[in-house]
């Protein structure tokens, strides 16, 4: 007769055959790119994976970043990953032939960006813009437009400040220091140190510019929403259940989003406290937003005629409640 312990072997046995494959058959492998490495604005993915939030979902994620937004939808083109964390500006690609959709809207008004001078410079207020050179990162660029859209709503039209197309942050930190621009765009918590230096003064956000915006947006290639629409239901519920963490939880993102950003903790809290009214808590798009980007997408010659962005995305995969 088996003996109590030989029957709870057999019994485990038993379990792990008829429980592992489908608890393994239940993780969805995703590879995600970020179109950078180093914004907070895409810390939410490392908080879900950190914590566990993804494998909840059945979820593995597999995380890359990227240089820019051209090289995100590039390696989306290429299959090289399945979802891509990026800009609202980007949905114009959708138009030129990229094998995508936009499955959430991850953000709103563009908190992330803002607006530094020299702190011994001659501009002491927007008013004293006209004219002067602000640095951005290319003609095309959000950065470019949000320039060029500060001018319009000063009653100086588009091209009364001076866009000045530098590249990288660090160029225009040391063109700025030469004084040969006034100021430059950059994102928030760089700007926010730089100020913590004395080597720059943030004089405008521009959330407070420009309400109705999607500046980030969760793609999704075509081929993942063919082949693997519960995957990408799964990844939303879990990302969105993540920024529900982030909110409740300053300290523990902090902590985890302090070695990503690369600036010190205290200036990491002051960017958590600038950026987390920002990210949408439901994914939904909003279409005041939507009508802003189709604009800009004219307003920077990235396509000759406002679109219709109802081609561009997609809220059949955000959860129902």
């Amino acid at each position: 007769m088996p003996t109590r312990v030989a029957c709870i072997r057999v019994l485990f046995a038993a379990l792990l055959l008829s429980g592992a494959p489908n608890v393994a058959a239940a993780a969805e492998l995703l590879r995600v790119g970020k179109s950078v490495p180093e914004a907070f604005s895409f810390v939410p993915l490392d908080v879900g994976m950190r914590v566990g939030l993804f494998r909840k979902y059945g979820v593995e994620i597999e995380a890359s970043a990227l240089s820019g937004g051209g090289r995100l939808q590039q390696a989306l083109a290429a299959d090289s990953i399945d979802i891509g964390l990026g800009s609202g500006p980007e949905m114009s690609a959708i138009q030129k032939g990229s094998p995508v959709k936009a499955v959430a809207a991850m953000a709103g008004a563009p908190r992330l960006l803002a607006l530094l001078v020299r702190p011994d410079g001659s501009v002491k207020s927007v008013g004293d813009l006209k004219g002067k050179k602000i640095g951005v990162t290319t003609a095309n660029s959000l950065t470019a437009w949000l320039v060029s859209e500060l001018s319009r709503q000063q009653g100086w039209g588009p091209d009364g400040i001076a866009v000045t197309p530098l590249g990288a942050t660090s160029g225009q930190f040391a063109v700025l220091k030469t004084n040969q621009i006034d100021g430059l765009v950059a994102d928030i918590a760089t700007l926010l140190q730089a100020e913590a230096n004395g080597t720059g003064k943030i004089l405008l956000r521009f959330g407070d510019l420009v309400k109705d915006f999607h500046i980030h947006v969760i793609f999704a290639t075509d081929k993942l929403i063919a082949t693997r629409p519960d995957a990408i239901r799964s990844f939303l519920e879990a990302w969105l259940e993540t920024i529900a963490f982030m909110r409740e939880n300053k300290v523990r993102t902090v902590e985890i989003a302090k070695d990503i950003i690369s600036v010190d903790p205290a200036i990491t809290a002051r960017t958590y406290d600038e950026l987390m009214p920002m990210f949408s808590s439901d994914g939904r798009f909003n279409p005041k937003a939507l009508a802003v980007l189709s604009r800009s997408y004219v307003d920077l010659k990235i396509l000759p005629t406002e679109p219709d962005m109802s081609k561009f995305y997609t809220e059949e995969f955000l959860p129902t409640r």
